[in-house]
């Protein structure tokens, strides 16, 4: 792979094949001595994590690791990680992985010493103010898959074990100090991972893109990110050792996490709640309901995706565009239904009530009443 960078937007990447050796360097650069690094169960005992410790012990840093992280991390796997954390007497996190794993690292960095609550700190209103902030521990991020872009993100996801509701935890400072991308810690991902994380990445950057909010930055992120996907997702499926493929996919993941600060929409506001109630795969289930909310969204963003689809290179304008997605699906392996991942007709109430009160839900283009999310999800399940 020929190409290596140094990015400061949104906050400092370090992109290039084989970088994950400056992990020691890095934490030097934050100040951590002990870091923990947290991640999720299945990552754990997989070579790219144990010579990820061995660098770290190698440099005198110890083996710090708490993997008790569920696909869908809880308040009940924070708990068990700040207590380890904090028994551990870390002074900075590594979250290494997947959504799952970033997301729990970073409010586990945010959460260890702090005296409220973590639902005191949802993302409603002021609320982040709430925060100790010099309490907030310093967070280096390393993904190891290329779709939600959580290692450019200002907030983690965490779901109500009691009330299956997904929350989003926000604060300013809860954005990594530094990210390192490195596209070979993606080599070994399964193909259904590749896959659901690939367009989570361009479905975060098409929900950025059709989102009413006025965020010129990133509707252009949010284009180009798509693009990266269009050209790259089919080569990394054929060859998931496509080396400069792999980079470029890693490259729209973050794109997509940033564009998204204009706002998500209702493929995410119905994904939300059918993730937290039914452990479905995040960017999967996402891949499910897009063509239904494109239908549902057309009369109000026909002409944005026509002008996106000529620079994707599509003919057709929006129908070309739909047709592109319905291929891509069928190529890749998307269940063409939600039922096809596990969710049952008799829950369509319930997932409609949340997915209106969903915070992703204001960003989309059309309004998301009770009427259509259950009309929605009644067409995917």
């Amino acid at each position: 792979m020929s190409t290596t960078a140094n990015w400061n937007y949104p906050t400092p990447i370090r992109f290039g094949a084989g970088r994950i050796k400056e992990i020691a360097d890095a934490c030097a650069a934050v100040g951590m001595k002990r870091p923990l690094l947290v991640t999720d169960k299945g990552l754990a005992n997989l070579p790219i994590t144990q010579s990820t410790l061995d660098l770290m012990d190698q440099a005198g840093l110890g083996r710090g690791l708490f993997a008790d992280v569920d696909p869908n991390p809880s308040e009940i796997n924070l708990a068990a990680g700040v207590k380890v954390y904090n028994d551990g007497n870390h002074d900075g996190v590594i979250a290494f992985g997947g959504g799952s794993g970033l997301d729990l690292g970073k409010v586990i960095a945010f959460q260890a010493k702090q005296t409220r609550p973590v639902w005191d700190f949802e993302d409603v209103g002021d609320w982040w103010t709430r925060a100790d902030v010099d309490a907030i521990a310093p967070i280096i991020a390393v993904p190891t898959t290329a779709g939600t872009g959580s290692e450019v993100g200002r907030a983690g996801i965490i779901t109500n074990s009691e009330t299956h509701v997904k929350k989003i935890i926000f604060h300013p400072k809860i954005m990594p100090s530094i990210v390192i991308c490195d596209p070979e810690l993606t080599v070994g991902m399964p193909q259904v991972i590749t896959v659901g994380t690939g367009l989570d990445a361009f479905i975060h950057c098409l929900e950025a893109y059709s989102s009413p909010f006025y965020h010129p930055m990133s509707q252009g992120i949010a284009l180009e990110g798509m693009r990266l996907v269009k050209e790259n997702l089919p080569k990394v499926y054929a060859n998931p050792n496509d080396i400069e493929a792999r980079g470029h996919m890693m490259s729209a993941a973050a794109m997509g996490a940033t564009a998204f600060q204009k706002g998500l929409g209702a493929m995410h506001a119905m994904a939300h709640p059918v993730g937290a109630v039914f452990n479905t795969h995040h960017g999967m289930t996402n891949a499910v309901v897009m063509p239904a909310v494109l239908k549902f969204n057309r009369p109000a963003i026909e002409d944005r995706i026509a002008a996106a689809a000529a620079y994707l290179g599509i003919d057709g304008g929006f129908d070309g565009f739909y047709d592109y997605v319905m291929q891509t699906r069928a190529d890749h392996g998307v269940p063409d239904k939600l039922s096809d991942l596990g969710v049952s007709v008799d829950s369509i109430d319930t997932l409609a009530a949340m997915a209106v009160e969903d915070p992703s839900a204001g960003g989309n283009p059309v309004e998301l009443t009770l009427d259509a999310a259950k009309a929605l999800f009644k067409a995917c399940i």
